[in-house]
């Protein structure tokens, strides 16, 4: 019986292409399968890091379950997979939790690649603590909703979340509810690309600019923990 293959979790740029990194596009030449969260996006930055002739397959959150039990065959059968998401780290708020689980679990080995990621840059950017925070990535859309912000009222870390442009201004006002308008937060959006911006201030600060100016692209949301006794500095906003 032949070896185990390897698992690579392979994290693709949130923007700039350039911030692929050369181990990235060596370990997608070399594997005998791609994974990808949409075969068309994929197939753009394949394109673009000239990586041609690779099977690849769609594995997204509506079919993982099924596709789980495949390649780990193939996996066992000695072949080399790679997995990426549409953008950042597979595993993050994208697919690739069950594969991996169903890897270490059958004793697969499973590398992940560092790599490219919207919460790191987000946080570290936002002027708020970073050496301890916690990522609470998409808030649930109705159960549980509620009762998860009452909870986070009390934590004192700094909190990401990530969001989505149409869903910001709500968001933003219940957050302004459930931990106070005075609590700073800074939202990150369009991380890595040509319009990045960063708009900081507090929750009622921050909440009264995204109601004047319509939110656009990729969200992500930082919020002071409640212990936070930082400066309270009005909102800063910046484009490169």
């Amino acid at each position: 019986m032949p070896a185990a293959g390897i698992l690579y979790i392979v994290p693709t740029p949130v923007g700039n292409l350039e911030d692929m990194t050369f181990r990235a596009v060596k370990v997608l030449k070399e594997a005998d399968l791609i994974l990808a969260e949409d075969t068309r996006t994929s197939a753009v930055l394949l394109q673009h890091f000239e990586i041609r002739g690779k099977q690849v397959l769609s594995h997204h959150k509506f079919n993982e379950h099924q596709t789980v039990e495949l390649i780990r065959g193939r996996l066992l059968a000695g072949q080399t997979v790679a997995l990426v998401s549409d953008a950042g780290t597979p595993g993050i708020s994208d697919p690739g939790f069950l594969l991996a689980r169903a890897c270490a679990a059958e004793g697969i080995e499973v590398q992940t690649l560092p790599g490219a990621t919207a919460c790191i840059p987000a946080v570290v950017s936002s002027g708020l603590p970073c050496d301890r925070f916690c990522f609470e990535g998409f808030l649930p859309q109705k159960k549980g909703r509620q009762t998860l912000l009452a909870a986070l009222a009390a934590e004192p870390r700094t909190m990401v979340f990530y969001e989505s442009p149409r869903r910001l201004v709500k968001t933003l006002e219940q957050l302004a509810e459930a931990f106070g308008p005075e609590r700073p937060c800074s939202v990150a959006r369009e991380i890595s690309k040509l319009h990045e911006e960063h708009v900081r201030g507090t929750l009622a600060e921050v909440l009264a600019h995204f109601r004047a100016v319509e939110p656009k692209g990729e969200i992500v949301v930082v919020v002071g923990g409640l212990r936070d006794d930082g400066p309270r500095e009005h909102r800063n906003k910046y484009k490169d």
